[in-house]
């Protein structure tokens, strides 16, 4: 019986390899598809997304991807060869199915074994294709009646399929709760509003409704649960609610960007907190309202360099304290730092010496393709309120050589302006006033206080405007 042992352990091994592999394993058929290389990818919010398998499709249509360790639980998209998205999956702990579909609609035609989730998914996808489809047809019917009844009559019926289609929402999450493609389906959808108060004209008070839907905007995602990081849910519900729903004024956004992430904190996910933390920094950084830095400064201070951002490295939080030290004396508020430089006649110009009401500060460099395009817009801003709003301008050339410097005044007539170079070439302009590109532009007030900082030139006049209205409301 001995000589049979060695068969025995090889097929145990070779079961045990299998399961050893077996993590994931997703085969697919798309039938009439050509040759080429799938990706299966997760979402990382509405935006990015992260390959996780690649899979080449042989003549037949087949494709397998497979890997020895478990994929990440959330959305996941199909990618064709030309790396366009073509169907989704959820991908919970089961992550053993397969797949049939066609290449005329990869997504449409999707069946699905063996993964309850996906069966779920797709079903439901079916359903409101068809209603889609429908109010699609009702449409195109619409916009060719030219007479009120059948106009009344085609809208009636959009309006009853698209209750259709909310009933069938609802339903899908009410049947399937606990269920992951649920979860997932009901982030995606908005929030429901209940009866508004009326006010005592007999009015729907419209302002408590507002304030309902910005206060309940994000009862519809689990902070409870990391997987919603890898679906484009959450992104996009923090996109509309920071550019839709929030007056873009730094207190009100520093309040509301903490109310945000304290859910995450709440929920006690770290990849969830991590998300959202770096993902509210970075669009603080990158948008550009006037004084939106120190909504930057408040994030970086509290979240990252407190220690609450828990996913990060020594490089980045050094980095991130960098910009934080740069950026805090030149916020909206602050007095802008002393300055000092030599102008064309060797005599040296500090900024305090300049008096005015207004002080625009312009860093730039002479051969600058976008200095050179900014410079009209400034020269015409500043011969137009010179006087009427007693502007003064300080400019300074951050690099090239002085020639450079002069010819650049004389052509584009500045003279007027207080012009400086720095002979010395000890001032960090980079350090000392966030001159990462060229131009850089500043503008204070008669205190020598900045009011607005990294305007565009082209956008000197509309802001001078609205500042001038802004103070007569504010003595008004």
């Amino acid at each position: 019986m001995f000589r049979y042992l060695p068969k025995i352990l090889t097929f145990f091994f070779v079961i045990l390899s299998q399961m050893v592999w077996a993590q994931y394993q997703i085969k697919g058929t798309i039938k009439g598809s050509r040759s080429g290389t799938y990706t299966l990818a997760h979402y990382f919010g509405s935006s990015q997304y992260i390959n996780k398998a690649e899979a080449q499709i042989d003549n037949s249509g087949t494709l397998v991807f497979e890997g020895t360790n478990a994929l990440p639980e959330g959305l996941y998209m199909l990618l064709s060869p030309r790396k366009q998205r073509v169907a989704d999956f959820v991908i919970d702990s089961d992550q053993t199915f397969s797949f049939v579909t066609d290449s005329v609609n990869i997504g449409a035609n999707m069946r699905v074994e063996g993964s309850r989730e996906n069966e779920l998914f797709y079903e439901y996808q079916r359903k409101v294709a068809n209603l889609n489809a429908e109010i699609g047809v009702y449409q195109a019917q619409l916009k060719l009646r030219k007479d009120a009844t059948g106009q009344q009559m085609l809208q009636a019926k959009i309006n009853g399929l698209r209750n259709q289609a909310m009933e069938q929402f609802r339903a899908f999450i009410k049947t399937n709760e606990g269920s992951l493609a649920a979860k997932f389906m009901k982030a995606s959808g908005d929030v429901e509003l209940p009866n508004a108060p009326k006010r005592p004209d007999g009015k729907t008070d419209s302002t408590w409704l507002f304030q309902y839907y910005q206060d309940h905007f994000f009862d519809n995602i689990d902070f409870t649960d990391d997987r919603i990081v890898r679906t484009p849910f959450l992104q996009r519900r923090l996109d509309r609610y920071f550019k839709e729903l929030i007056y873009p004024e730094p207190d009100t956004l520093k309040m509301r960007n903490d109310w945000v992430i304290d859910k995450a904190l709440k929920g006690g996910q770290k990849e969830l907190i991590a998300y959202c933390i770096w993902y509210l920094t970075n669009q603080s950084e990158a948008t550009s309202y006037v004084g939106n830095e120190s909504v930057f400064v408040h994030l970086a201070e509290k979240y990252y360099l407190g220690g609450i951002m828990p996913i990060t490295d020594s490089t980045t939080i050094q980095g991130i304290r960098e910009k934080v030290n740069t950026l805090k004396p030149l916020l909206v508020g602050k007095i802008m730092p002393e300055l000092a430089v030599t102008d064309t006649t060797g005599t040296k110009r500090s900024l305090s010496e300049i008096k005015a009401n207004y002080t625009v500060v312009v860093f730039y460099e002479p051969t600058c393709s976008h200095c050179r395009q900014a410079m009209p817009y400034l020269k015409q801003f500043y011969d137009k309120n010179k006087d009427s709003l007693g502007v003064k301008f300080y400019a300074v050339a951050i690099a090239g050589a002085p020639e450079n410097w002069k010819k650049f005044i004389q052509e584009f007539g500045t003279g007027e302006w207080t012009n400086g170079y720095d002979y010395t070439f000890r001032i960090n302009y980079r350090k000392d006033f966030d001159v990462v590109n060229a131009p850089t532009i500043y503008v204070l007030d008669a205190d020598k206080k900045i009011i607005a900082r990294r305007l565009p030139a082209e956008q000197l006049e509309g802001f001078m405007d609205f500042y001038e209205q802004k103070k007569k409301f504010v003595k008004e």
